[in-house]
């Protein structure tokens, strides 16, 4: 709601339940046409931030160290960005029986923080 988008506001008069952040964001960059590929890469370095930034309150990790992580993963980030433009939907498939299975665990631990 803090930022109008014609796009955004016909893909929410069409579905009546919670939009995917993922969905959302590309349909927002395609309402500002931005186009695909610094959309992407924006995408993966804003998540790519949080992470670090959870890691800051978790450990001991200062703002500049955080920087320097950030700024060591910025390769891989327009790697990232670069493959998924190149890919199809063949490309798609994962298999996380570990982290099922940890997810499924996490209601039980004493801190659930970042745990499973």
């Amino acid at each position: 709601s803090a930022w109008n988008c014609d796009t955004l506001d016909l893909l929410a008069s069409h579905v009546t339940g919670p939009i995917t952040y993922p969905v959302a964001v590309g349909v927002l960059a395609a309402g500002h046409r931005i186009a695909l590929s610094p959309t992407l890469h924006a995408f993966l370095h804003a998540a790519t931030s949080n992470w670090i930034s959870a890691g800051v309150r978790l450990i001991p990790l200062g703002q500049t160290d955080s920087q320097h992580v950030l700024a060591a993963l910025e390769g891989a980030i327009a790697a990232t960005a670069e493959k998924s433009l190149l890919g199809s939907l063949d490309d798609l498939g994962s298999a996380t029986f570990r982290a099922d299975l940890a997810s499924m665990r996490h209601e039980t631990q004493y801190t659930r923080l970042f745990r499973s």
